[in-house]
């Protein structure tokens, strides 16, 4: 990553929720083409989370902390807020001297910017500025979050403005945090009445169907773009008698996870591969 800086704009997006087993199967089904053709060998990697909740897993994120390998370790990290004693943390290592790696960003010139789903980016409460409040801007509407069905391409409409705004000569940090997968997530299957695999499944559809439009928005930038693409948790549907998580279970613990890069002009503005 340090080669990268400055050069590149840098892309972090958060599936909330996403399960790595949903993500897997419906990539190898076919069912989700979008994301097949970005992710390295079309191929999700299998990794697990620092936390089993959306605040605690992107706490560690925004540190260095990203979902890491299954294989036993330590595995060198992509970047890492400098602290003593850290062994995860090598000479290919982006370290940097600051708590986060939003603010270290900003120090080197990148706008940063959130784009907010899940109710932890609700500026509402003071509990939900607090991860927003690490960014140049911020934006959160309720047409953004878990409750409407169209969150994605709410969020999507948001970054076409964003993106617009910011001089090209700038290097730009984009966090999108989406929201579809988490639960209810009922809607996206039609005629269902609870939350299940499936209706969890049928999100991930969804949110595959409009991903183009995100990675169009980046590439048509004319420079790069670094993307980092995971989910923070899992959640359970029943297993073992879970639902839902915050707690310790593999389902919970157990997410996907692609890092590569995308080159100016590979999308185009209808969110196909150009």
């Amino acid at each position: 990553m340090k080669t990268l800086l400055g050069s590149h704009d840098l892309l972090l997006v958060t599936l909330d929720t996403l399960r790595y087993d949903v993500a897997r199967d419906l990539a190898a089904a076919g069912r989700t083409p979008n994301l097949v053709r970005a992710l390295p060998g079309g191929r999700w990697e299998r990794r697990h989370t620092p936390a089993s909740f959306t605040y605690a897993a992107h706490q560690a994120f925004f540190a260095g902390f990203l979902p890491t390998p299954t294989s036993p370790g330590p595995h060198p990290r992509l970047f890492a807020a400098a602290f003593p004693g850290s062994v995860s943390a090598t000479e290919d290592t982006w370290v940097f001297d600051a708590p986060d790696v939003v603010t270290a960003l900003a120090g080197l010139g990148y706008h940063t910017v959130c784009v907010g789903g899940v109710g932890f980016f609700n500026p509402a409460s003071p509990l939900g500025r607090v991860l927003p409040g690490l960014f140049a801007e911020t934006h959160w509407e309720p047409e953004f979050g878990v409750t409407a069905p169209g969150c994605f391409e709410a969020q999507l409409d948001r970054v076409d403005r964003v993106v617009a705004t910011v001089p090209d000569g700038r290097p730009l940090f984009l966090f999108v945090n989406v929201a579809a997968l988490h639960q209810p997530n009922r809607h996206y299957l039609p005629g269902a009445g609870d939350d299940s695999l499936a209706s969890h499944a049928a999100a991930l559809e969804y949110v595959d169907r409009h991903v183009g439009r995100l990675f169009a928005a980046l590439t048509g930038r004319g420079r790069p773009c670094l993307v980092v693409l995971c989910s923070d948790h899992g959640t359970a549907y029943g297993e073992d008698g879970h639902t839902g998580h915050r707690f310790g279970h593999e389902v919970v613990w157990t997410v996907p996870y692609a890092q590569f890069v995308l080159e100016p002009g590979t999308w185009n503005r209808t969110g196909n591969p150009a």
